[in-house]
């Protein structure tokens, strides 16, 4: 007879609680199921080795030192501050001074975007005048002076910070009105030039040297003289670089863009369009001091 013995429980009785299962396992889990098990937490193991990996050499090479600049001048954050700026405050500024001047903000504004002859026309019809005209009031002016200031002020702002200055308080107002003039220079200069010149190449030179001539004057401007000529080269032709990429860019889709939101939206899928131009001209201009600063 064996010695074991089998308990038996007895008639009536409570069912006997079940002891719980492991953490972490599963119920009636063969040898195949574990093994699978184990690989899966194997290969899990390796991708988040790979991932933290993967990370600490973006982080420590050329682009990721880039990214980790723009992520803390605030790229796209400034970028859109810039964009609604430009729209409320500068845009109104820009139609009155080229009124004043007996030119047309709509083909300024065509020029700078690089638009063909179809989104030039669908730009323009956000610029129609009203058959009755109003004068402008003191209130007005000074309250389009201001947005216009503000824009200077915000592009400003910006160079500093990328540049490691401090603000100077009330006497920035002189420099940003400066630069407002030279802004209104480049303009002017840029549309003669599209007006004088035919084809493409020349021009295109042409137009980058200005616009080398542009931002190199830009900075030397709005920081107040307070770093070298020489020193700022490399920006001012890292953002020329881009503004003309930007240009060539927008040219190719932009005017296809404003033609079909035109098309779609009215007057309202154009003024889309601009806001994302607006919001990439941020861009290109943190981007080209960036960079022509890690050039140096």
């Amino acid at each position: 007879m064996s010695r074991t013995t089998r308990w038996r429980q007895p008639p009536g009785a409570a069912p006997a609680a079940t002891p719980p299962a492991n953490r972490g396992s599963l119920p009636c889990m063969g040898y195949g199921g574990k093994t699978a098990v184990r690989r899966w937490r194997t290969l899990r193991a390796r991708a988040g080795r790979w991932w933290r990996d993967a990370v600490r050499r973006f982080e420590a090479s050329g682009p990721g030192r880039l990214w980790d600049r723009l992520a803390a001048v605030d790229l796209f954050g400034n970028s859109f501050q810039l964009a609604a700026l430009a729209l409320l405050c500068f845009f109104p500024f820009l139609i009155i001074v080229t009124a004043a001047a007996g030119q047309n903000a709509a083909l300024v504004l065509a020029g700078w975007l690089g638009l063909n002859p179809q989104a030039a026309q669908a730009v323009s019809s956000l610029f129609t005048p009203a058959t009755s005209s109003y004068p402008l009031t003191t209130t007005s002016a000074v309250l389009l002076m201001l947005g216009a200031i503000a824009v200077a002020g915000t592009l400003q702002s910006w160079y500093q910070l990328l540049f490691g200055l401090r603000r100077r308080g009330w006497r920035n107002t002189v420099i940003q009105l400066a630069w407002l003039v030279w802004l209104f220079a480049y303009a002017a200069a840029q549309a003669a030039l599209g007006r004088a010149l035919g084809g493409w190449l020349l021009p295109g030179l042409i137009g980058f040297l200005w616009a080398v001539a542009f931002w190199w004057g830009s900075m030397y401007v709005l920081l107040a003289r307070a770093v070298p000529w020489r020193a700022l080269l490399p920006s001012a032709l890292a953002t020329s670089v881009c503004w003309t990429g930007l240009g060539l860019f927008s040219a190719r889709f932009f005017s296809a863009a404003i033609v079909a939101n035109e098309e779609k939206y009215g007057p309202i899928g154009v003024v889309m369009v601009i806001l994302s131009w607006l919001v990439a001209v941020g861009v290109v201009i943190h981007l080209g001091t960036i960079v022509g600063r890690a050039i140096r």
